[in-house]
């Protein structure tokens, strides 16, 4: 291995080691207790090494935006693989969608609350958000319904969910009614 390919390797390490821990620092006490001093401290390296790899906190929210998306993708689509019948996956899918956000809500904060400075919904759309998004889409187009955009339909299921995840993570929504509300969603909005 060459000494250019072992720095790679280092950097790279480095760079998931900052993640890791901003991630796990956000968890365990919320997106303002990170910080870079904070971060450096953690990791035991000096702040010019944090700001190597990350030019401040808002590039470290999307990075780990960035990943998180990625699991959210796969829990998805684990869940409607696991599903027999258009019901089902659609019923799977909110759940995993609900269940994601509220054992990862620093993580799900990073997606879909604050500033990583990644673009949505455009061109230039980083791919583990589109691939996030194609995850919803791949099960609930089967269920837009004649003369319905699939992409729209998605759009509109997921902005409901993001709302149930959003208002029960707030107090606003009881979260012993999740999974009668999760099934109103299937029922009424998907017609299911």
């Amino acid at each position: 291995m060459s000494v250019q390919e072992r720095k790679q390797r280092e950097r790279a390490s480095r760079e998931r080691l900052i993640v890791a821990t901003a991630r796990e620092l956000a968890e365990q006490q919320g997106w303002d207790a990170v910080t870079t001093r904070r971060l450096a401290e953690r990791i035991e390296y000096s702040q010019p090494v944090l700001y190597s790899h990350f030019r401040g906190k808002r590039e470290i929210i999307g990075a780990v935006a960035l990943q998180g998306a990625t699991e959210m993708a796969v829990a998805m689509r684990a869940a409607t693989a696991a599903a027999d019948g258009p019901r089902a996956r659609v019923t799977a899918l909110a759940r995993a969608y609900l269940t994601f956000a509220e054992r990862h809500p620093a993580v799900y904060d990073a997606l879909f609350q604050l500033d990583g400075g990644l673009a949505y919904a455009r061109e230039d759309t980083p791919e583990p958000l589109k691939d996030a998004f194609a995850a919803l889409l791949e099960c609930l187009s089967e269920v837009a319904g004649d003369g319905v955009r699939p992409e729209l339909f998605t759009e509109t299921f997921w902005a409901s969910l993001h709302g149930l995840a959003t208002l029960t993570r707030a107090g606003r929504l009881p979260p012993e009614d999740t999974v009668r509300r999760t099934e109103l969603l299937v029922d009424r909005l998907a017609m299911l």
